[in-house]
């Protein structure tokens, strides 16, 4: 059984992600549907950390008002020029 869902995502990113959609030629529910899915089975799985990713862990300092989801953003757009 399929139930509606309504998210809020910023604008620029749903851009993004409908034209990734339409290259895959998928739906963006599947995507995200997929997505989801690849999230709860990993929970599942006893995840291990890499030793090269532990000793980076720390290594830089940001700012305590750092957006890394705007800098994400700011990323993907030059990215895929948009």
């Amino acid at each position: 059984m399929n139930t509606k869902l309504t998210l809020t995502i910023d604008d620029e990113v749903i851009s993004i992600a409908k034209k990734y959609a339409k290259q895959k030629g998928k739906s963006l529910s599947d995507i995200v549907e997929n997505y989801l899915m690849s999230l709860t089975s990993k929970e599942v799985k006893e995840e291990r950390i890499s030793p090269k990713i532990l000793k980076l862990m720390g290594v830089i300092e940001l700012p305590e008002n750092y957006d890394y989801k705007k800098e994400l953003t700011k990323g993907l757009l030059k990215k895929y020029k948009v």
